[in-house]
């Protein structure tokens, strides 16, 4: 064989090896999930530094049904896409909905959890007087849900909206609200939290059980979840674990995983656990 042949072939072998899937590079390799540490209850980062929550917690119980080692680290939102891409670490569970934009750049398991999102206001405010709705409306029926909607917005007409980026909760806001409220966007929920107790913003947009956790401090006691839930649409079909759209084992293992603990109620259990109430997807 040529020098030239065999250069070109190490060439391809060498592509062909990193184009594998993770666990075809290297089975006794850890699986990396990666989650943002700063989503309590879904995920959060403890004061001694560790990472915790609903998220944390059944990431490790699906690595424990795959007989895979993991690895859980953290990752700022705004470079969980970008860090998955590239190779820094090989799984996202971070309560990323799944969206056909999202899909776009990578894939997803099946959803692991639905939890709607809404709004959290000062319980003395219009909105806050209708106090708390068990309704939940599904974006894709368009007569209910904007019916909902055109009901709210009398009610936060010229009010601040604190909202975290690059989330699909920022875009159903934009979508639905944009043109009558003041939309104020942040890095983190931690921080518009922090903005909501001084009184810096009126009203909170995000998932309800995240909005449950945080009005549970003793600072929050003057504000309330407010308003109906909603889920589909622009929120996609759920959140599911992201990953690269050649892993294709890693994504059969991970949706056998999820499957197992959605039919023995493992997730019923954590979710009830972290979040006090069941999120399991309706199959």
């Amino acid at each position: 064989m040529t020098i030239h042949r065999m250069a070109a072939l190490t060439a391809v072998l060498t592509t062909l090896a990193l184009a594998q899937p993770v666990l075809a590079q290297d089975a006794q390799k850890p699986i990396k999930i990666a989650t943002e540490g700063a989503y309590a209850p879904w995920n959060f980062t403890t004061a001694d530094g560790k990472l915790d929550g609903l998220e944390v917690e059944l990431a490790n119980d699906l690595c424990a049904r795959m007989k895979v080692t993991c690895e859980i680290v953290a990752q700022d939102w705004d470079g969980l896409i970008p860090s998955l891409t590239v190779g820094k670490f090989d799984v996202i569970m971070a309560s990323m909905f799944i969206t056909p934009k999202r899909l776009e750049t990578i894939d997803f398991t099946q959803p692991y959890a639905v939890d709607p999102s809404g709004f959290a206001v000062a319980k003395d405010s219009d909105l806050g007087k209708l106090g708390v709705s068990t309704e939940k409306f599904k974006l894709e029926d368009e007569a209910a849900s904007i019916a909902a909607i055109d009901t709210l917005k009398p009610l936060l007409q010229g009010k601040i909206v604190g909202v975290q980026a690059a989330t699909t909760n920022l875009d159903f806001v934009k979508k639905y609200f944009g043109d009558i409220v003041e939309i104020r966007e942040y890095k983190t929920t931690e921080q518009h939290d922090l903005d909501l107790a001084a009184g810096r913003i009126d009203a909170l947009f995000a998932q309800q059980t995240a909005l449950a956790a945080t009005l549970a401090k003793p600072e929050f006691g003057d504000y309330t979840i407010a308003g109906p839930g909603f889920v589909g649409g622009v929120f996609g079909l759920g959140t599911g674990a992201g990953l690269r759209k050649e892993d294709t084992k890693l994504k059969d293992m991970l949706n056998a995983a999820i499957d197992s603990a959605i039919a023995d109620g493992t997730i019923k259990r954590i979710s009830e656990k972290w979040v006090g109430t069941d999120v399991t997807p309706v199959k």
